[in-house]
């Protein structure tokens, strides 16, 4: 897959009191954005559950580069940046993209799988290994030992 990209739709609960999007939004749109894409290639939240496991974030950053206002022509997208050999561990990176191009925000997030049963970090399944490689992969991907 060469892109995964969705509009984002502002809704007024996004601002701050300055009108601007309020910082945790931007967190929003990216976690709304990874769960569409591993839901819609077969990592369903029902799937997780029967299979006892699920990911879990070590770190979340934004790099804020340009104000978005309430109003604008937003998207985002989701791309691999790091995954390790054994598919335990991973990276994803979204742009926020104005109408015009302009990178808005820079979104990292830092993940592992984790076995919810035994509450420890855990090899995924085979259909999370699908849902990795048919991820889209940043500029810089790179394998992780």
């Amino acid at each position: 897959m060469n892109e995964y990209k969705r509009p984002i739709q502002l809704r007024w609960a996004d601002l701050d009191p300055n009108f601007h999007v309020r910082h945790s939004a931007y967190y929003d749109y990216a976690a709304n954005i990874r769960t569409e894409f591993i839901s819609s290639n077969g990592v369903t939240p029902k799937l997780m559950i029967k299979e006892h496991f699920g990911p879990v974030l070590f770190r979340e950053e934004a790099v804020f580069k340009r104000e978005i206002h309430y109003g604008d022509d937003l998207s985002i997208n989701l791309k691999l940046l790091k995954v390790k050999r054994d598919y335990s561990r991973f990276s994803f990176v979204h742009e926020i993209i104005k109408a015009d191009g302009t990178v808005a925000a820079v979104i990292t997030v830092d993940g592992a799988w984790i076995d919810t049963h035994l509450r420890k970090l855990t090899k995924p399944p085979e259909v999370v290994i699908a849902m990795t490689e048919a991820a889209p992969k940043h500029e810089n991907f790179e394998w992780v030992d």
